[in-house]
């Protein structure tokens, strides 16, 4: 624990802690304001698409990939 010998050196050092805690509210404010713009980007429509279409594509590479490997084949009802 720090001990202080004079008011001065107590007043620099609730300064520096207040101006300290000024620029971390402005860091998670920023933070906040580049995560909503990332959130809004990631739900544009172009996005949602581009992303089902590239799951769809994916699972459907690795459904081939393990058919050929393993050798199951689809059962067909009439």
């Amino acid at each position: 624990m720090k001990r202080y010998t004079t008011f001065e050196e107590i007043d620099r050092d609730l300064k520096y802690l207040r101006l300290k805690a000024q620029i971390d509210l402005e860091e998670v404010k920023l933070g906040f304001t580049k995560s909503k713009e990332t959130a809004k980007e990631s739900f544009s429509p172009m996005n949602l698409i581009a992303s089902t279409a590239s799951s769809i594509i994916k699972k459907a590479f690795v459904l081939k990939v393990v058919d050929k490997l393993i050798g199951i084949k689809t059962v067909k009802t009439k």
